[in-house]
């Protein structure tokens, strides 16, 4: 059986590269949505998450570690920063929501 999510992340991330090198707020937004699912959704078909919400809150962290550097170092990009940081918090809210609301999984203990 082939995984869809190679074919994604290679879309997303030249997707995401052309917003931030243009400044384009929300294709670099869309880009890092469609790469930051496709990771956490590969993460979790090779068995490294165990759900696909833990998946989106392991790639949200390091994006928002990533652009808070682009804003508030001596790269000094904030807008491009900015949007970085806005895809990190919808995938994190995305991530928690599911943990929350997800009433189909077994409980961990």
């Amino acid at each position: 059986m082939a995984s869809p999510w190679p074919l994604f992340v290679a879309v997303g991330i030249p997707i995401a590269e052309l917003g931030i090198l243009f400044g384009l707020f929300p294709l670099s937004v869309g880009g890092l949505l469609l790469f930051g699912g496709s990771v956490a959704g590969m993460s979790t078909e090779s068995g490294y998450a165990r759900t696909l919400w833990r998946g989106l809150i392991g790639v949200a962290v390091p994006l928002a570690a990533l652009g808070l550097a682009f804003a508030y170092t001596p790269i000094d990009l904030p807008t491009r920063g900015m949007a970085i940081v806005a895809a990190s918090i919808i995938l994190a809210v995305a991530g928690a929501a599911g943990v929350v609301f997800d009433h189909d999984r077994e409980p961990a203990y």
